[in-house]
């Protein structure tokens, strides 16, 4: 089975840029992939999400060479309306995507655009709601509520289309740590139940690399680094060169694994990083 995305000698620059934005971008995701991408401000992060829904080239103006593919299908060759089928981007600014005046109607309203009959939209809508716990607003303004709940009622209307690829722009810059806790749990359970394909673009990774099979960092237009989570957090100079910075419980175990202390694998959750820890004293006791 071919990779759902793939990207070949793709280049993007803005009409009167100098440099740039994307070059020489070359990935390869294959389907049901969680993959996280980072990387400083102007690496190019959203312009990689805005050429994966279609925006880029449909909406902006610039220069482009190489492709961007979906399923196959290069974006620029779908017919109106079929893209947002297959990619679904949920953006920083969830307010900026509404279009409706309540809760319900906003996670209706993708749903109606794709013709599903009305047994279908409540089969969607029941279980895009207990999903993102978002049952008791459905009757509310989507501008009068919190932050995270807006957020997820943004996510929860991507997610009722059933897209294939799921694109997450810095879903969670705007939030407190409890909202952006709450989005994570959502996108931690779809990683459980669904086989979407899911590429969020984070600066907060604590929450993000115990989901990521794969992670990817951006740096002056071109992929820096591209590997499994795990292997990719050992090479701390390249992030450190790019102004990226591990979470505090990878950044300690690469210090002990530099100084020959820790040889394991480095771990990428609290739990983990507690158990290998108390390994590791135990081993020490036993010297």
């Amino acid at each position: 089975m071919p990779p759902i995305v793939e990207i070949e000698n793709y280049s993007w620059r803005y009409l009167r840029a100098e440099q740039p934005a994307l070059q020489d971008i070359n990935l390869s995701i294959e389907e049901g992939t969680f993959v996280g991408v980072i990387g400083p401000n102007g690496s190019g992060k959203t312009t990689l999400a805005n050429s994966l829904n279609g925006l880029i080239p449909g909406q902006y103006q610039g220069i482009k060479e190489g492709t961007v593919k979906i399923a196959g299908t290069e974006v620029d060759a779908y017919k109106p309306g079929e893209l947002p089928q297959m990619v679904g981007v949920v953006f920083s600014d969830p307010e900026a995507q509404f279009t409706a005046m309540t809760v319900e109607d906003e996670l209706v309203f993708g749903m109606e655009n794709l013709g599903l009959s009305l047994a279908e939209i409540r089969e969607r809508l029941d279980w895009v709601t207990d999903l993102t716990q978002l049952k008791p607003l459905l009757e509310k303004p989507p501008y009068e509520i919190s932050g995270g709940q807006k957020q997820r009622v943004a996510l929860a209307a991507v997610l009722a289309m059933m897209p294939r690829v799921m694109v997450l722009d810095e879903p969670t810059s705007m939030l407190d740590p409890v909202s952006r806790k709450r989005v994570f749990d959502v996108l931690a359970r779809l990683k459980r139940e669904s086989h979407n394909t899911v590429i969020v673009i984070e600066h907060n990774l604590e929450n993000l690399v115990p989901l990521a099979d794969r992670m990817i960092l951006l740096h002056n237009g071109r992929v820096a680094l591209d590997s499994e989570t795990g292997l990719f957090f050992r090479q701390a100079a390249t992030l450190e060169q790019a102004g990226v910075y591990p979470p505090g419980g990878i950044a300690f175990f690469h210090g002990l694994m530099q100084r020959g202390v820790y040889t394991g694998e480095i771990p990428l959750t609290l739990d983990a990083a507690v158990a290998a820890l108390e390994g590791l004293i135990e081993n020490r006791r036993h010297e």
